[in-house]
């Protein structure tokens, strides 16, 4: 039963994280549209990918730490 909570919560960490990046992402491009509203498209797009890898940069990394974490918790069973 605790080996099944465990994963559970690990599930609702992860997408926790996901839901918060991806948010900060949409912030981020916002805040460029606003911030430079006579950017032009191509500009945009350059920005919204540019963000995006960044992003996915930080996810992995974050996953990674996740990982670490788990391995190396007092609690294994």
């Amino acid at each position: 039963m605790l080996i099944l909570v465990k994963i559970v919560m690990k599930a609702v960490v992860k997408l926790m994280i996901k839901k918060i990046n991806w948010m900060a992402w949409l912030a981020l491009v916002v805040l460029w549209n606003y911030g430079f509203p006579n950017a032009t498209p191509l500009q945009d797009v350059i920005v919204a990918v540019i963000l995006s890898i960044l992003f996915i940069i930080i996810q992995n990394l974050q996953s990674r730490d996740l990982q670490k974490r788990s391995s190396r918790s007092k609690f294994r069973n």
